[in-house]
C-alpha cells in the first residue's frame, strides 16, 4: 500500500473502534481504504443518522489520542476461527476467512480492544492520523449481492495533513453543485422512470437528446476523418456468439437472462441474450467477408446500444446504469500496423481531451498476471508478452503520462483505461484503448497475405468517448451546465421586453432556426430581470433583448452568460455569422462577442 493508502485503511479500522464502542453488538464486515478516502461496512440494528456521524466522529478522536499501536497477529486459519468467535463477530468475518485460499497467509491488526482480520498494512500508531472527516451513510449489500442483506455504509476520507484535507473538502462541496443528478434535472435534461421502466434505464428528454446527438455527430466526423466504416448491428444475439467470444464464462453475471425461443418445427430452444458488448458483432461483420492484406486495416465504429445488468446498488445516476449507448469502434490490423493504429486512437483521445477543455488526464495500462493464465487471462503467455511489449513502446514513444497496473488486463488482452480530472478536480473513468489478440482467432477471422497464407488479425477495441451516458454525465459536471455553445441544448434565447415585440421576436426565432440555431422565445408576462434570470438558471449562453429600438432598427443586444453584460448592437446578419462560425470551431469559450 501507499503511504495515503495506509492512512486511509487505518483511518476505517478507528472508525470499526468507535462504532463498536458506541453500539457493541453491531457485526462488522470489510473496511478498505479508496481512491478518495475509506468505508467500512456495518450491520446493526440502529439506523445511523448524521447525528451518529458526528458522534462516532468524536469518539475516533478519543481513539486517535489514546495512540493506539497497530499490532500485526499471524495466526493458522483454526486459530483464527477461534479469535473471530472470541471477538464475537463470526456472522460475516467468517465467511471473509473462508475468501482466504488454503496455504495463503493469514493475519489480524490488533489496536487497543479492537481486532480485525486483515492483511493490512497500518501506521505504527493511531496519533499518525492528522486529518479525517466522515462524509455519508449509504446501503450496500454484502459481497455486493442484492439477494444478500443489505449493510449500512460509513464513508470518510482521511489526508497527510489538514490543508489537503480542506481542500478535498471543498472539492467535495463543489462537486455537489455540479452533481450531474441535479444539474440533469435542472436543465430538464434526462429522467428515470424505475417504476415503469426500470431502474439504471435513462430516458433522455429532448435537450439530452440535443447533447446525445451532437456527441455522436462530433464522433461520426471525427471518425469518418480516421478512415472508419460505420456499421449496425441488433440488440440480441444467440448464446452460442458469446460462449465462442468466450464473454459469457467471465461477464455472465453482468448479462441480463436469457430469453428462450424455440426456433424451428421441431421444438428446439435456442437462447438469446441482450447484448452486452459490441465486439463479437463487429467480429461477425468482418467475417462476413473475406480479406486481404491490402483492405487492412478495417475499421467498425457503431453507436450500439448495450445492456448489463449492473447491480441496483451500484447504479448512481448516468455514471452507472443498465442502458448505455458506446460510442465504440473495432480496428482489424496486422503486426505491422498495430502502431499506427494504437498510437492513432491514442491521438484521437488527444484532440477530444482538447476540446472539451480536459487539461489533467492519466492513461492506466493494464497489463496480466502470469500466475492467472487460464483463469482470468486467455493462456497464452507469449502473445501476452508481445502485445504488452507493442502497447508499452506506443505509450513510451509517445511521450504520454501513463501508469502501469498489473492484473487488470481485459481478459483477451492488454488495455488502457483513460482516467480523466474535471475543472473542479474530479477524477473519472471515461474511456478504454483495448487489444485482443485472442477472441479473433476464436471467431475464425483471418486475412490473406501478401504470400497468399492465412493469418489472424490483432483487433483493437476502442471507445474514445466511453458511453454517452457516462460522457455526459462527466461534461455537466466539467461545465457545470454551462456548455458550449455547440453543445448547449438551447443556445439562444429571445426576450421580448414585452408582448409588442413578439412578433420580431418570432421573426429571429425563425431565421436562427433556418440556420439551425437551436433558439426559443421567451413568451411570458414577466418583466425583463426575470427573463434573464431563468435564462441564466436555464445556462443559455446568448440571450437577445428586444425592445423598441431593436424592433425599429432591425438589430440586437446581445447578452453573454461569461461576460453578463448587454452588448450593443449588432446586425442580424453579423450575430449569426460569428455564432455559426463558433459553432462550427466547436469553441470551447462562449465570448466570441469580444472578439
Amino acid at each position: 500500500m501507499t503511504p495515503l493508502e495506509e492512512l486511509r485503511h487505518s483511518c476505517s479500522h478507528v472508525l470499526a473502534t468507535a462504532v463498536l464502542r458506541l453500539f457493541p453488538t453491531t457485526q462488522l464486515d470489510i473496511g478498505p481504504p479508496t481512491d478518495q478516502g475509506f468505508y467500512y461496512d456495518f450491520d446493526t440494528d440502529h439506523r445511523f443518522t448524521l447525528e451518529d456521524l458526528a458522534a462516532i466522529e468524536a469518539e475516533m478522536k478519543k481513539v486517535i489520542k489514546e495512540n493506539q499501536r497497530f499490532e500485526r497477529v499471524e495466526v493458522t486459519r483454526e486459530e483464527a476461527v477461534k479469535m473471530i468467535k472470541e471477538f464475537g463477530q463470526e456472522t460475516y468475518k467468517l465467511g471473509r476467512l473462508d475468501d482466504i485460499p488454503e496455504g495463503e497467509e493469514i493475519s489480524f491488526y490488533r489496536n487497543g480492544e479492537f481486532l480485525d482480520l486483515c492483511a493490512g498494512t497500518h501506521v505504527n500508531y493511531t496519533k499518525k492520523i492528522k486529518a479525517f472527516k466522515l462524509l455519508s451513510i449509504a446501503g450496500a449489500y454484502h459481497r455486493g449481492d442484492e439477494s444478500n442483506k443489505q449493510l449500512q455504509r460509513i464513508y470518510g476520507t482521511a489526508f497527510a495533513t489538514k490543508d489537503e484535507l480542506e481542500e478535498h473538502l471543498t472539492m467535495l462541496e463543489e462537486a455537489k453543485k455540479r452533481d450531474h443528478r441535479k444539474i440533469g434535472k435542472e436543465m430538464g435534461l434526462f429522467t428515470f422512470d424505475s417504476e415503469h421502466v426500470g431502474p439504471g434505464l435513462p430516458l433522455w428528454l429532448p435537450k439530452g437528446s440535443v447533447l446525445v446527438e451532437e456527441l455522436e455527430a462530433l464522433a461520426k466526423e471525427t471518425e469518418f476523418e480516421a478512415g472508419y466504416d460505420r456499421v449496425r448491428t441488433p440488440h440480441l444475439a444467440k448464446e452460442k456468439m458469446y460462449q465462442i467470444s468466450g464473454h459469457l464464462p467471465y461477464y455472465e453475471d453482468s448479462m441480463y437472462p436469457p430469453v428462450e425461443i424455440v426456433e424451428d418445427e421441431g421444438g428446439e430452444k435456442v437462447k438469446y441474450y441482450l447484448k452486452a458488448m459490441n465486439c463479437p458483432h463487429h467480429h461477425r461483420v468482418y467475417a462476413s467477408q473475406p480479406k486481404s492484406y491490402r483492405d487492412l486495416p478495417v475499421r467498425y465504429a457503431e453507436y450500439g446500444t448495450c445492456y448489463r445488468y449492473e447491480q441496483s446498488g451500484e447504479l448512481m445516476g448516468l455514471m452507472r446504469v443498465r442502458s448505455l449507448q458506446m460510442n465504440d469502434a473495432h480496428i482489424y490490423c496486422t503486426e505491422s500496423q498495430f502502431e499506427d493504429e494504437f498510437r492513432g486512437v491514442n491521438d484521437m483521445y488527444l484532440k477530444y481531451f482538447k476540446l472539451f477543455g480536459i487539461k489533467k488526464f492519466l492513461m492506466r495500462f493494464s497489463t496480466h498476471d502470469p500466475e492467472r493464465l487460464g483463469k482470468k487471462f486467455v493462456n497464452e503467455p507469449a502473445l501476452w508478452k508481445k502485445t504488452e511489449d507493442m502497447v508499452r513502446k506506443v505509450l513510451e514513444d509517445s511521450g504520454i503520462d501513463y501508469v502501469e497496473v498489473p492484473n487488470e488486463a481485459a481478459f483477451y488482452g492488454p488495455k488502457i483505461d483513460i482516467q480523466v480530472w474535471s475543472a473542479i478536480g474530479r477524477e473519472f473513468t471515461l474511456a478504454t484503448n483495448q487489444v485482443d489478440f485472442a477472441v479473433p482467432g476464436q471467431f475464425g477471422l483471418t486475412y490473406t497475405t501478401s504470400e497468399n497464407q492465412q493469418e489472424t488479425p490483432l483487433c483493437i477495441h476502442r471507445a474514445p468517448l466511453g458511453t454517452h451516458e457516462r460522457f455526459i454525465g462527466f461534461l455537466i459536471e466539467h461545465f457545470a451546465g454551462n456548455f458550449p455553445a455547440w453543445l448547449a441544448p438551447e443556445q439562444v434565447r429571445l426576450l421580448p421586453v414585452n408582448d409588442s415585440y413578439q412578433e420580431f421576436a418570432n421573426e429571429l426565432q425563425k431565421q436562427m432556426r433556418d440556420h439551425k440555431i437551436r433558439c426559443s422565445v421567451d413568451i411570458h408576462s414577466d418583466k425583463l430581470g426575470a427573463k434573464i434570470r431563468r435564462a441564466e438558471l436555464d445556462r443559455i449562453p446568448f440571450m437577445i433583448v428586444i425592445g423598441q429600438k431593436e424592433a425599429e432598427s432591425r438589430r440586437v443586444s446581445v447578452r453573454s452568460r461569461i461576460s453578463k453584460k448587454l452588448e450593443g448592437d449588432h446586425s442580424v446578419e453579423d450575430f449569426i455569422s460569428k455564432l455559426l462560425q463558433d459553432i462550427a470551431n466547436r469553441a470551447l469559450p462562449d465570448v466570441f462577442l469580444e472578439g
